[in-house]
């Protein structure tokens, strides 16, 4: 059974993540900052390198104002 972090469900989110920060008009270093990450934390996320949990999920979904099931379609 492959890991969750490759699968493709897990990069489907991670693109819809990146398509959501996209169009709320933010760059990686701004959104990294509001969540006082670095940001290369969050390309890691972005590109399927990086789990995230449901938590963390949630603050994407509230920092670029759509609904979680944005991500989970």
């Amino acid at each position: 059974m492959p890991r969750a972090i490759y699968t493709k469900d897990h990069n489907a989110i991670a693109e819809r993540l990146k398509k959501a920060r996209i169009e709320a008009g933010f760059g990686q270093v701004e959104v990294a900052k509001k969540l006082g990450r670095t940001q290369s934390y969050l390309s890691k996320i972005e590109s399927g390198q990086r789990r995230f949990d449901v938590l963390q999920l949630k603050e994407f979904a509230k920092l670029y104002r759509k609904p979680l099931d944005f991500f989970v379609k």
